[in-house]
């Protein structure tokens, strides 16, 4: 006999049908003539009750080391389910205990706990419906992402972990190396790298974009997926020292192009979460945002509008609303002042775009007014920006200037500069942070909550 997963004896077996399940007890209810046992094996939301009988074999034995969070194995008959709530049950036949838990000191009861408590016990915190949940969205939200891209033939392409290039200029990178730092922190001399395993200094990327280009413009259309780093000393529920980054390069594509595949990419991945984790969904809805359905049906149903970040900054500067941090052209705006722009002003997603050339980075295609850049934020309501993009510089002579202009040395990116010497061609492309999106179809309000094992500053456990 397979084993089936609880969810798909849930969803789609039927009475007097026999299965096999195997999973962690939620709950039991332990008599001599019979016992329930809610059985949970990470694959649904609700629990699959199973009816013991005395008369099963060894049942005596194995009630009594049977408590919560204990593993077991059963076989039996699925019954109709006289109890409220429930379509069917299991009346077991055999049961197994395989793995025991001691009751008194397993930390999850059968309470509601706080979310700051179950970053403690990672390695348990799953076993609860909300984070449980999570998983199997992030989990589709993933499989939606890849299908999004393989359905329109881009390539997916694996960039580095380990790279010498700060793709963002900002310096908040994690250095990697084999030197000994004992020795180096006793020493006055200057660090030869040559020591070092590369050789030279190295680092945890902060993105793939920049390696990304260079399959782009040899092979068409391609995308990163994988785990970037930023060292930043930021302990706010939005930011991760190390997360998951989804990375599209697209060659002959402009601005325009960029803006509306991205708007396409969010209504995509919004609309198969919906889909396919209804479920899970509705108990987001009810138990963590009583909004959330409402506003993931906005993103959804209405299109993204397109606005210069100039008369952005017109529109919040005229609102008469009073925000913490100043509005004023040439600052880059705030999560509140993204907010009130589609939650409050528009009531729906934005795109802004053209912003100045002063706050973004080098490989931003500069317009012909010379102060601004071709640079895109997709701002949603209740998260803000979700994913930020540009058309990339490809004339040679400009991107040199404005790599010296922000402070990056033309000869550490000699490849990156041969991209405009050997078949140019406009480039566009945009980052969106996979902890950012599953915050924003699950209503979840801390980012830590989102990712299996938070990487936070004075962190990192398990």
């Amino acid at each position: 006999m397979n084993i089936t997963r609880v969810a798909r004896v849930l969803r789609d077996c039927q009475p007097e049908e026999e299965v096999e399940v195997r999973g962690w007890v939620r709950t039991i209810r332990a008599k001599p003539a019979f016992s329930f046992i809610e059985l949970n094996d990470g694959s649904s939301l609700k629990n699959l009750q199973i009816v013991v009988d005395a008369a099963v074999d060894g049942y005596e034995e194995s009630i009594k080391q049977i408590g919560t969070g204990a593993s077991v194995a059963a076989t039996g008959t699925l019954k109709e389910s006289p109890g409220k709530g429930q379509r069917i049950e299991m009346h077991a036949a055999t049961l197994r205990v395989i793995g025991t838990a001691d009751a008194e000191t397993y930390p999850l009861q059968k309470k509601r706990h706080s979310f700051e408590f179950l970053r403690e016990i990672a390695h348990l915190r799953p076993r609860t419906n909300t984070i449980g949940a999570v998983a199997r969205v992030r989990n589709a939200v993933t499989a939606s992402i890849h299908n999004f891209f393989q359905s329109r033939d881009f390539v997916y392409v694996h960039t580095p972990i380990v790279t010498a290039s700060d793709c963002e200029g900002a310096g908040e990178m994690f250095q990697v190396t084999t030197l000994d730092l004992t020795r180096l922190a006793q020493m006055k001399t200057e660090i030869d790298y040559s020591q070092d395993f590369f050789g030279k200094p190295s680092y945890l990327t902060v993105s793939g974009q920049l390696e990304a280009e260079i399959y782009a413009t040899s092979m068409g259309d391609c995308y990163t997926f994988g785990p970037t780093f930023r060292a930043e000393n930021s302990n706010t529920s939005r930011h991760l020292a190390e997360f998951w980054m989804i990375e599209p390069e697209m060659p002959f594509y402009e601005l325009d192009d960029n803006m509306r595949l991205a708007e396409e990419f969010i209504r995509s991945v919004v609309t198969d979460v919906l889909a396919n984790c209804s479920e899970d969904m509705e108990f987001f809805n009810l138990r963590i945002d009583k909004t959330l359905l409402e506003t993931l049906k906005n993103i959804t149903d209405n299109e993204f509008i397109r606005l210069p970040y100039t008369e952005a900054v017109e529109i919040l500067e005229k609102s008469g609303k009073k925000f913490d941090y100043a509005v004023e052209w040439g600052r880059d705006l705030q999560s509140e002042h993204e907010r009130f722009l589609t939650e409050e002003h528009f009531k729906q997603p934005v795109i802004l775009f053209d912003y100045p050339r002063t706050i973004k980075p080098f490989y931003m295609r500069v317009n012909d007014d010379g102060k601004t850049v071709r640079a895109m934020d997709v701002l949603v309501p209740r998260v803000g920006e979700i994913i930020g993009g540009s058309q990339r510089e490809e004339r040679y002579d400009v991107l040199v200037d404005r790599m010296k202009e922000c402070d990056v040395e033309p000869d550490d990116y000699w490849w990156y500069l041969d991209l405009r010497r050997y078949g140019s061609v406009p480039h566009s492309g945009f980052g969106l942070g996979l902890e950012r999106l599953v915050q924003l179809v699950t209503g979840m309000q801390n980012i830590r909550d989102v990712i299996p094992f938070p990487r936070t500053p004075k962190n990192a456990e398990f």
